[in-house]
């Protein structure tokens, strides 16, 4: 009996055993033969937002959702944010967020974005920051690019560059040897953030190009009266500034309309447009004046025995332009005398009851330079700065510099009255009152205190101080130069 309650308590072990045995390998063979889920990681910016099971699903609602986005920028898509990443996943258990909750937290932290392209412009200067503009459609660039550039360079004269159909010069006239931006520019496919700065049009895109900014411009209403030269200059202008923030008006002899509104904002591009051209045109050669004494005249006298005649001289030039402003390093490299100059030829009194010596106040001034030259910038204003003088280039590295008129060097070298913005510089001191200064030479002649005489060699033209080229800055001032009540004047002023 005891036997048989052993072997029923055995057998009842075993059948339990067995069963759960059974269970455990059922199990085992069902887990072992179930397909994993596919799932999907979500992150922002590194950090983990949670896991999702349908990633289509999230991109429909960010687009469905973000419907203003659409219509504001006239996209079919919005897509998820800068920062975000998603990361497939194969699990068999996981906790699953909900695609809604998933998209309020993308949206409670950053902006979407929309696909367009990005345009990088590098400086030359390594430290300087890049420049990055964003478009939705390259043409908006590709056009605003080409608006620059005529709006420094007659479109014409540009079309027929890009194609090369310029024609020989026979007789006057310019060509363009060569075009290009100073800057690196590269561009590239990317999703930009709404949150970013976005050009959509070209006209908003070449004001930013060619005044560094959309909102911020200056306008005024023509009066009667106004020219394009007037309106310039009081609104501290140059005239070639005028035209070029202006494409409307070809040249500074248009005439303005009453009432019309022009541009008068100081442009400042954030591209550089280098140009190199090969002109050929006639330049006035200004006649100098001779000057004999009769020693029984009074100062007073004055005879004119022969008229000056201003002569003619065509050129060829070589220039480069920046953003439409000349480079101050003109090269001459051919001149051919049309009409030859024909000097004034003066008989002055010297006769002085006084003091027995002469004193001449008359205003016969000599040209500081060589012939034949190029006046590359004048006096007038300048970048939004006066520039007061002249800019005269074109007689080559190491030429003459005169003396205009007969005086004492009261500066002379390095620095001195011009600062250091001069270079190497000369001022001159006249007995009538006035001053001329040489500014940016290769080397002065002359020393403190030296007497010199009007047409006398006093330095050699160079490009020292704050200069882009070799060229002469002449200026005249009433008074001596930065003295209480001095002024600077036109230099033009003081040449017949």
């Amino acid at each position: 009996m005891a036997k048989s309650k052993i072997k029923r308590a055995l057998i009842s072990l075993f059948i339990a055993v067995g069963s759960s045995l059974l269970i455990f390998s059922m199990g085992f063979i069902k887990h072992e033969f179930n397909s994993p889920n596919q799932v999907y990681q979500i992150y922002l910016d590194g950090e983990k937002l949670g896991v999702i099971d349908d990633k289509n699903e999230l991109y429909n609602l960010i687009n469905r959702d973000q419907s203003a986005i659409k219509e504001k920028y006239q996209v079919k898509n919005v897509y998820p944010p800068k920062g975000f990443n998603i990361m497939a996943r194969t699990t068999y258990e996981e906790d699953i967020t909900s695609v809604e909750k998933i998209y309020n937290k993308i949206k409670a932290e950053k902006e979407f974005t929309i696909k367009g392209y990005t345009i990088t412009i590098k400086k030359a200067d390594q430290d300087a920051i890049p420049v990055y503009i964003n478009v939705l459609d390259k043409s908006v660039f590709e056009k605003a690019i080409n608006n620059i550039i005529t709006a420094f360079v007659e479109e014409e004269k540009y079309q027929a560059f890009i194609k090369g159909t310029q024609l020989e010069i026979t007789d006057v006239g310019s060509i363009i040897n060569n075009m290009y931006f100073k800057e690196n520019i590269t561009i590239k496919e990317t999703y930009i953030s709404v949150n970013d700065p976005i050009f959509t049009n070209e006209s908003d895109l070449t004001k930013y190009l060619l005044f560094g900014e959309v909102e911020k411009t200056k306008e005024y209403v023509i009066k009667a009266g106004d020219s394009i030269e007037t309106v310039a200059y009081n609104n501290k202008l140059n005239a070639q500034e005028f035209l070029i923030a202006n494409p409307q008006y070809r040249s500074t002899n248009t005439l303005l309309a009453i009432g019309d509104t022009a541009n008068v904002t100081l442009i400042n591009p954030i591209l550089t447009l280098i140009y190199e051209m090969e002109v050929v045109e006639d330049i006035s050669v200004p006649y100098d004046s001779e000057v004999s004494y009769d020693y029984s005249k009074q100062p007073s006298y004055k005879q004119i025995d022969q008229q000056g005649v201003n002569g003619i001289t065509r050129i060829t030039k070589q220039i480069q332009l920046i953003n439409g402003e000349e480079n101050q390093g003109a090269v001459i490299t051919n001149s051919t005398v049309i009409r030859p100059v024909q000097n004034e030829k003066i008989v002055k009194g010297r006769k002085n009851y006084q003091s027995g010596t002469y004193v001449d106040t008359g205003q016969i001034w000599g040209w500081p330079t060589n012939s034949p030259y190029v006046i590359t910038s004048g006096y007038g204003y300048r970048g939004g700065e006066f520039h007061y003088g002249l800019d005269i280039s074109g007689t080559g590295f190491g030429s003459p510099i005169y003396a205009t008129l007969d005086g004492v060097v009261i500066s002379s070298g390095w620095g001195g009255m011009m600062g250091n913005a001069g270079g190497i510089s000369i001022v001159v001191q006249h007995e009538n009152g006035y001053c001329s200064a040489y500014a940016h030479l290769s080397k002065t002649l002359v020393s403190v205190g030296q007497t010199v005489t009007r047409g006398q060699r006093i330095g050699n033209m160079g490009s020292t101080g704050y200069s882009s080229g070799t060229h002469l800055h002449f200026s005249v001032s009433i008074g001596i130069p930065y003295s209480p009540s001095y002024s600077w004047i036109n230099p033009r002023s003081i040449f017949h």
